[in-house]
């Protein structure tokens, strides 16, 4: 099978109503990342010091030795950053989720104390603020289970979120795999949570940030100030809570490191955006366990068949009528590389569409030859596909008059003899008359104007097939 699993669809063009408790516009999300401690350093046992995520410009990793300077940043988000974050959010009633790197809470057990008590939820970071990108997943399944039981030590639970950051592309499977997570978040695809069906788990996906995230202050482009930090949260607030206000209410996330915004010029920009958000009516201000709760109660995942996982039998014999008596077009369909795109209507009608379109004159021919007569022969014995019969009685053709029955007759015949093959048209668009009247002025082009028209009339009766079968 040629498969491609990226998802590029998601949610679609109509979105669920997210349906925020008391009806908010908004979701703000605040993550607090908390990594120092947990970042690399030879102390830790890795090869090299950190050079990700600080004020040193152009940092890089230095190999067996410790980077004095990059400690020390490190260290002022905990010392420094961390409690004047703590201030700024309890002093605003406003609880936030941690994303604790398990090595970095076990070095900070009051900052821990600090966060439990604020009620703020501590989710997992992973063992060590380290890159997954190369590691095997046998390993990386091993710091997932080590994360969970030394995060489970040192802060008393176990973590129902997990984000790694520096991650695989195994690591949502494994996270999921583990079983135990009620949200996983390392993902940047959507403004809306989702679901992912991981063998037999269903798995909800909270979607985070890295541009609505302060690490812009240590990467480029980026911010140099705390103004342009809160000019971007605001102008993404605006945009999200209109949204909302027009009835399609969002998830905003939003990316913090005690290190970075934890600095006095920057957390100026944070608290200038906290007090603007806080003016307005509507705004919810939501743990990601409290989304995840909310999401599952209010969105619970259901399954449904997904053509881009059937085998070739199962998608012929599902989709193989869709274009009148021609399995073959299914047949050749699900050779193509299908994705998750493609589990919708419009996904299967476009592979459908794809190889009747690109196939020769002559089997196209052959599908507009498979057509039956409006009204005519087929129609009367009751012997019309089961699409065709509740195509036409929709129409009101299977009770037309004598006359109208006649002039059907003459006009199918009439057609047949100048081009070929039966007057097709999308019943279900029209009304009696206007079928008619298509029929009449259809009946005077030329032939080749009417094959296309035929042909693109054929893939308008697919996709009203599917738009019955599936999403």
């Amino acid at each position: 099978m040629n498969r491609y699993p990226r998802n590029m669809i998601g949610h679609g063009p109509t979105p669920p109503d997210a349906a925020w408790p008391g009806g908010a516009k908004i979701a703000v999300s605040l993550v607090l990342n908390y990594e120092e401690g947990g970042e690399n350093n030879i102390l830790h046992g890795d090869a090299a010091s950190e050079a990700f995520l600080s004020d040193i410009a152009g940092a890089a990793p230095w190999p067996g030795q410790r980077h004095w300077n990059m400690e020390s940043i490190y260290e002022y988000g905990a010392r420094a950053g961390f409690w004047r974050l703590h201030r700024l959010f309890t002093g605003m009633g406003i609880p936030v989720t941690v994303y604790g790197v398990a090595t970095a809470l076990a070095r900070s057990p009051e900052q821990v104390a600090a966060m439990r008590s604020a009620g703020w939820e501590i989710a997992s970071h992973g063992l060590k603020w380290v890159e997954h990108k190369d590691m095997p997943e046998a390993e990386e399944r091993r710091q997932i289970a080590e994360a969970i039981r030394l995060h489970t030590e040192v802060v008393g639970e176990r973590p129902l979120g997990w984000y790694t950051g520096r991650c695989s592309t195994n690591t949502l499977r494994l996270t999921a795999e583990e079983g135990g997570f009620a949200w996983i978040s390392d993902t940047y695809d959507d403004d809306l949570p989702y679901w992912v069906e991981v063998g037999a788990r269903d798995q909800l996906v909270i979607p985070y940030t890295l541009e609505a995230n302060d690490m812009r202050f240590a990467t480029s482009p980026g911010y140099t100030e705390g103004e342009q930090f809160f000019t971007y949260l605001r102008d993404s607030f605006d945009t999200l809570y209109a949204e909302g206000a027009a009835g399609a209410a969002k998830m905003f996330s939003i990316g913090l490191h005690c290190r970075l915004i934890g600095r006095p010029g920057k957390i100026a920009g944070l608290r200038r955006f906290l007090d603007y958000a806080q003016g307005h009516d509507g705004v919810w201000f939501p743990r990601r366990i409290d989304i995840a709760r909310h999401w599952a109660a209010t969105h619970p995942h259901q399954r449904s068949e997904r053509p881009s996982k059937m085998s070739h039998a199962d998608f012929t014999a599902r989709f193989g009528g869709i274009f009148e008596h021609s399995p073959w077009i299914a047949e050749r369909a699900w050779n193509l590389e299908l994705g998750p795109a493609h589990d919708r209507a419009a996904g299967v009608h476009s592979a459908l569409a794809r190889v009747f379109r690109s196939a020769a004159r002559a089997d196209r021919l052959a599908v507009l030859q498979a057509h039956p007569d409006l009204a005519g022969k087929l129609a009367a014995a009751r012997r019309l596909t089961e699409h065709s019969a509740a195509e036409q009685a929709g129409a009101g053709l299977d009770a037309l008059t004598d006359a109208e029955r006649s002039e059907f007759e003459r006009l199918n015949t009439a057609y047949v003899a100048r081009h070929g093959f039966p007057f097709i048209i999308a019943v279900r668009d029209h009304d009696k008359a206007g079928i008619l009247a298509a029929f009449q002025r259809r009946l005077e082009s030329d032939t080749d104007t009417e094959f296309a028209t035929a042909c693109a009339q054929v893939e308008r009766i697919a996709e009203l097939r599917l738009q019955a079968l599936l999403p």
